[in-house]
Order: structure tokens, then sequence, then C-alpha cells
């Protein structure tokens, strides 16, 4: 089973930045496709940012388009999630996801998603 890991998260004030990492297991993490995801108290687990396994396509939710950016290294096993000009409905727990299928059909769905991390919190204060 694939590993995830998030770190990163943290309190911050409104208008700031943080930056999320997710730290994968194994040796094929270049195979997947990596999203991030977040759920905020009470609330269902949405769609943040997905990027393709070579990091060429990136995928936004509205919510985040332009204030958030997705990258990854594949040397390092790793995904990242630049959050700039945060938002106090940003807050959530975080959580990084990787997919094993090809194609982007279910990219913003919890179901186009094989592996989950732990979650990290974010929280953003006004």
């Amino acid at each position: 089973q694939v590993q995830l890991v998030e770190s990163g998260g943290g309190l911050v004030q409104a208008g700031g930045s943080l930056r999320l990492s997710c730290a994968a297991s194994g040796r094929t993490f270049s195979t997947y496709a990596m999203g991030w995801f977040r759920q905020a108290p009470g609330k269902e687990r949405d769609f943040v940012a997905r990027i393709s396994r070579s990091g060429g396509t990136t995928y936004y939710a509205d919510s985040v388009k332009g204030r958030f950016t997705i990258s990854r290294d594949n040397a390092k096993n790793t995904v990242y999630l630049q959050m700039s000009s945060l938002k106090p409905e940003d807050t959530a727990v975080y959580y990084c996801a990787a997919s094993i299928y090809y194609g982007d059909r279910y990219y913003n769905s919890e179901r186009g998603y094989n592996y989950w991390g732990q979650g990290t919190q974010v929280t953003v204060s006004s």
C-alpha cells in the first residue's frame, strides 16, 4: 500500500501564505497523478487541486484558482500545495491523495483516487 504523509499545516493570518508537502512512499510515485482535497468541520471533503504524473497538467477548484499552486518533484516523491492570499474559508484539514488511474475523468472526485494521507490542519485567522 502507498503511504502518503502531509506536512506544513499550521495557523496563518488571512492574506498570508503556506506551503503544504506530501511525501509518498515507494518507487512508483511518478506513476500516480496526485491531488489535494480539504475538509472543513461538518462539511464534505472537497477537491482543491490536481497534478498529472509528469506535472504537465494541473486542475484547480474555482475557489482556489489564482491563489493556490500544485507542483511535484518526482525525484523527491513529493507533491506540494503552495497557498497564497489565504482566506478564513480556506480553513480545513488538507489531504493528499494519489491516483493509479490513467486519464482525468474523476480528477475532482474522491472516486478518482486510491490512496490518502492522514491530513494536515490549516487554520486561517482574520
